[in-house]
């Protein structure tokens, strides 16, 4: 939803790079300060900051070392962390520990802790998408083989004019009267006196190089070949025609020394770099065991992917895996993968928090997610989820929301101008980068008054405090059960009129060949691409492989279908979709598109696909399908209504494992009455 703020540095930023190459700042500590200007600033976001200063709310200050990250010890016991981070993620949990962090680099600010359980002690990994928009700041981090570019001298074949046609401009001269004749003879007009002229002038100067005895044999083809096209033209000026076949210019194919840029594939990394590797892409490959319920992993054994990754190393013992959206042709890669991101700490416990704060390493925000933070992204979410994005004022307000962000860079870089100019090139570039995060922290709640005014005012309020104020606004997740998931302020509250919409008709989710039991006892309804990460085994779904290439891989895939169906065992209804529908990052196709969401797929349609609750509640193909990211939790608030059995067997067996762990309600209902065999008909 936001402009990328961080793919080059700030105006500020290169003004002061600037004084620095003109030798004004290095080392020079009690320099003056260069003006920096705001370029290209909105009015309005200079008014708001104004208004706000006004109000109270503080400038950038002084906190921040440069050498340090962003501490904000007293924000955080005002404004805490929406999810905070443990210091060691439990061992062995499939689905991990959920976690928000701040700020727009990660795909709904969505991040999961992982501590697989193996025979050498926990391997904890971070497990994240970023955004498209926030690449650009991740590569710049990298030093990646074949970038690193050294100028070298080379022997090359090239085909070339010789010197002599150079010297004596032979082939201008020739050309000159072709064209010349050329355009008389396409526009059926007399050979004027320029013309003849023109063509004179060449062979004069042709017939010069062929009677010289000094020339080589190059040479003399060279000239022929220029007296050949003249003697054409003169047959043309004499009797007209149609026009000449064009002749090239003559050249000659020589081995010369030549200076290029060329990669360099084991290059070192540039200063402040990390260095990565470049591999095909793979997957984590853990095992979830199914008497247990424990996920475990030995930190190596990977599963082959279709797509390219990066392998970085982050030093002491961290790296990251990363899957780049730049060199994962949509067309012909798995969609599901591009932007995952992994983390990994050193073998052992207890680096929940430093797995969070080593994203800096990657030039990404690195700090939990706090309220304020929240209501940006949950509004991100409501701008998506209901087609917000071209409403109007909506443009303007994200303009404006940009501009303060670039205001408060440039206050910032004011304040400490003096520390700044004393930094060589490579320093300043790591200071700058630590002042646009803190920058983003600090500007956050004027950029959330100013969008929240204009989804208000799209969306039919007459201001944000009004919106704030409403039934369905709830700016912070859902963190009862093992998803985070943003809700809908259009669809939160308004039970009636999706149960309306929905009348006689349920979501539902057919398992086919899957184990029911194992299922329920993850607890969650897991996507493709999360299942591989749980260390539950390929094969559950009808078209996983399909699924990756278009996207669709990173949901988990219901259908609308009349409440009385009859589906047989294995599957899961939700008789009251209104549960679903609050969420927003769901999408429907009224027929099968296998969830595309890859513009470059053949099954991806930008008309037939819809966030729409009403349009999805009114599905009619028997192939509709509606996807939600992630995976759906299955015990907690968003627990099906009714789960259908294969046989009794099946269902004595699940409720004794509900027993086992104090299991008695599932939305609201004894779970008796929610567990239901294949004689079971809705009524």
């Amino acid at each position: 939803m936001e402009p990328d703020i961080d793919a080059d540095l700030s105006f500020a930023a290169d003004e002061l790079l600037k004084e620095i190459e003109l030798g004004q700042g290095i080392g020079e500590v009690g320099a003056a300060a260069p003006e920096v200007e705001a370029q290209d600033v909105p009015a309005e976001a200079k008014a708001l900051q104004e208004e706000q200063q006004e109000d109270g709310v503080p400038a950038a200050d002084e906190g921040l070392g440069l050498t340090e990250g962003i501490e904000e010890d007293e924000d955080e016991e005002t404004d805490p962390p929406l999810t905070p981070v443990p210091a060691a993620p439990p061992v062995g949990e499939p689905t991990g520990a959920p976690i928000l962090v701040g700020g727009d680099d990660f795909i709904n600010s969505e991040a999961t802790l992982v501590a697989y359980d193996s025979a050498d002690g926990p391997r904890e990994v971070l497990l994240t998408h970023i955004s498209e928009e926030a690449e650009d700041k991740l590569l710049d981090a990298l030093s990646i083989p074949g970038t690193h570019m050294e100028e070298v001298q080379v022997e090359e074949e090239v085909k070339d004019r010789l010197d002599l046609d150079k010297q004596k401009k032979l082939s201008e001269l020739t050309k000159s009267a072709v064209s010349s004749v050329q355009h008389k003879l396409k526009n059926d007009l007399e050979m004027s006196d320029a013309s003849i002229a023109k063509h004179q002038a060449a062979v004069d100067a042709v017939s010069a190089v062929l009677n010289d005895p000094g020339i080589s044999d190059d040479e003399k083809a060279m000239a022929q070949h220029y007296m050949d096209q003249l003697d054409l033209v003169k047959d043309k000026i004499d009797n007209g025609g149609t026009p000449l076949p064009w002749m090239d210019a003559f050249e000659v194919t020589e081995t010369k020394m030549v200076t290029k840029q060329v990669a360099v594939p084991n290059g070192e990394p540039e200063p402040g770099s990390l260095a990565a590797t470049v591999r095909k892409a793979s997957r984590i490959k853990a095992t979830l065991d199914p008497a247990t319920g424990q996920s475990s992993w030995d930190g190596v054994t990977r599963s082959k992917a279709n797509g390219t990754e990066y392998e970085i190393d982050m030093g002491d013992g961290w790296k990251a895996v990363y899957r780049p959206y730049s060199e994962n042709d949509p067309s012909s890669t798995e969609y599901s993968l591009r932007g995952q991101l992994e983390v990994h700490a050193p073998q052992g416990a207890g680096h929940g928090k430093e797995l969070v704060e080593r994203l800096e390493q990657l030039h990404l925000m690195n700090k939990p997610m706090t309220a304020a933070e929240g209501e940006w992204t949950y509004l991100s979410n409501n701008i998506q989820a209901q087609s917000l994005g071209n409403a109007t004022g909506m443009k303007a307000a994200m303009e404006t929301a940009q501009g303060l962000h670039d205001l408060q860079v440039q206050e910032i870089v004011h304040q400490r101008m003096e520390s700044l100019m004393g930094l060589d090139s490579d320093a300043l570039q790591t200071a700058m980068k630590r002042i646009q995060l803190e920058a983003a922290h600090k500007v956050l709640p004027m950029k959330v008054e100013v969008v929240r005014d204009a989804v208000a005012k799209a969306s039919g309020f007459a201001s944000g405090a009004e919106l704030s104020a409403s039934p369905g606004y709830e700016p912070t997740p859902s963190t009862t059960g093992k998803w985070l998931t943003w809700s809908r302020f259009d669809v939160t509250g308004k039970h009636e009129e999706i149960s309306s919409a929905f009348k006689g008709r349920s979501l539902t989710h057919s398992l086919h060949s899957g184990d029911l039991a194992s299922l329920l006892g993850t607890g969650v309804l897991a996507s493709t691409e999360k299942r591989a990460v749980m260390g539950i085994g390929a094969g559950l779904g009808m078209s996983e492989q399909a699924d990756k290439m278009t996207g669709g891989a990173n949901s988990v895939f219901l259908r609308v279908q009349p409440s009385a169906s009859n589906l047989g065992g294995g599957a899961l209804i939700w008789d009251d979709p209104s549960v679903l529908m609050r969420r927003s990052d769901y999408y429907g196709y009224n027929g099968d598109h296998y969830g595309a969401i890859n513009p470059k797929h053949h099954n991806y349609s930008k008309t037939a696909i819809t966030r729409d609750p009403m349009k999805i509640a009114q599905f009619s193909s028997s192939g509709n399908e509606v996807m939600f990211r992630n995976g759906i939790d299955l015990l907690g608030a968003e627990a099906p209504s009714r789960i259908v059995c294969q046989s009794a067997g099946e269902r004595n067996t699940i409720l004794a494992s509900f027993a086992s762990r104090g299991i008695t309600e599932l939305g609201g209902k004894p779970v008796e009455d929610v567990l239901c065999t294949t004689d079971y008909y809705y009524n």
